[in-house]
């Protein structure tokens, strides 16, 4: 048999990249809105933070009830800079107790709501059209592929050791990227690895690279070497201007980070800075939750499943589900399971994985999937719940 051998290659950005800043910022107002309204479900937030040199711009529409019928703009400043101050920016450049806020928030339009809130048979519509997508693979312990799983994983360590002051002289804006070899679809090792991390002045890239080798080795695979010439670090050879000054930044500029990497299609929208009833974000969580218990359930060892919804309609238009030649049932019967299965209507979806609570902040920096749910909620969609129903198919 003739081998198939391809590099894949996905990136990662820390909590410190702009686009990223932004995200936090946008998510901590969803939470805020969810936190603080007396029926969560109602809540309504669609908003955009833009970051640069020490300023912040927030915009986008909002529905609060009780206090939050109208827009405290002391409130979301004091949001705004208490996320930037937790990332940890202190610069001359973007300080979270200097930076100039400003916030043009505004009441949700009465045609999207109408169209949400209309009740037909109890069921809320859906808050936008569009097309979602999620994945999961076997490949690894988390349901995700190798190349978009180690980037988040160095730049996680990363954060750790300098918030505990492991590792000093380093700032909060990082990029990853690692390449990994394919053999006949399999992961077979690591090609290379990019980082590019800020940094404070007299850091070289060759004292930056001692200090990243041992994380690397971590968090890798221990069978799988890495040549030390392709690990490249701070390509460029400085990177100390780095930041909202360095580089303007946006909420939703990172979908692919957010997301599986590039390695599978990805739907039109943004996920930070909106509430659960826009299925941009509580489709986009419902599909990797089919489609990581798939996968767990021995059913196939890949799965792309594409939902599509219409507003303020509650029911997908339509289910595609693609298992890459791997399952063990009729994709078809699979799909009508999946309907009865999973509660796919957006006020099904909030019930099901608890998206009415403050959870989004966490988030918005290191992905959104393979992240480990908890007690306190977080990451429900990663919930291996299902599994049982679905092996029942078999």
């Amino acid at each position: 048999m003739i081998e198939n051998e391809y590099i894949f290659t996905s990136e990662s950005v820390s909590e410190g990249h702009p686009d990223k800043v932004c995200d936090q910022i946008s998510d901590a107002i969803v939470d805020y809105y969810l936190s603080n309204c007396s029926y969560p479900e109602k809540a309504r937030v669609a908003c955009e933070t833009m970051v640069t040199t020490n300023k912040v711009i927030i915009a986008g529409e909002v529905r609060g009830d009780g206090e939050l019928e109208n827009v405290d703009n002391n409130k979301i400043e004091d949001i705004a800079r208490r996320v930037i101050k937790s990332i940890g920016y202190e610069q001359d450049t973007f300080h979270w107790n200097k930076v100039d806020v400003s916030i043009n928030l505004h009441s949700q339009s009465q045609d999207i709501g109408r169209g949400v809130d209309a009740l037909e048979k109890n069921q809320e519509g859906a808050g936008d059209q569009g097309i979602m997508f999620g994945y999961a693979t076997n490949e690894t312990d988390v349901f995700m592929p190798y190349p978009i799983k180690l980037s988040h994983d160095l730049l996680k360590e990363l954060r750790n050791k300098r918030i505990t002051k492991e590792i000093l002289n380093l700032g909060p804006d990082a990029k990853s990227q690692f390449s990994i070899k394919y053999i006949n679809g399999h992961p077979a090792g690591i090609h290379s690895v990019v980082l590019s991390v800020q940094h404070e002045e007299g850091n070289t890239p060759e004292k930056i690279k001692d200090i990243v080798l041992p994380i690397i080795e971590e968090i890798k695979p221990k069978e799988w070497a890495l040549p030390y010439d392709n690990i490249f670090i701070n390509p460029t050879g400085n990177f100390v201007i780095g930041g909202p000054h360095g580089d303007a930044g946006l909420t939703g500029r990172k979908i692919v980070v957010d997301t599986y990497g590039g390695i599978c299609p990805h739907g039109g929208g943004a996920f930070s800075g909106k509430d659960p009833s826009k299925v941009d974000r509580s489709g986009a969580y419902v599909a990797r939750y089919i489609a990581k218990n798939i996968v767990a359930a021995g059913i196939a060892e890949k799965c792309t499943i594409q939902l599509a919804y219409i507003i303020g309609v509650a029911e997908p238009i339509s289910i595609f589900l693609d298992t890459h030649d791997t399952a063990k049932i009729d994709t078809q019967k699979l799909i009508k399971n999946i309907r009865e299965i999973f509660d796919l209507k957006p006020s099904g979806i909030r019930r099901m994985l608890k998206l009415a609570n403050p959870i989004y902040e966490k988030t918005a920096s290191f992905g959104h999937f393979g992240r480990e749910s908890d007690k306190d909620g977080f990451f429900t969609w990663e919930n291996l719940d299902k599994i049982n129903e679905l092996k029942a198919l078999l």
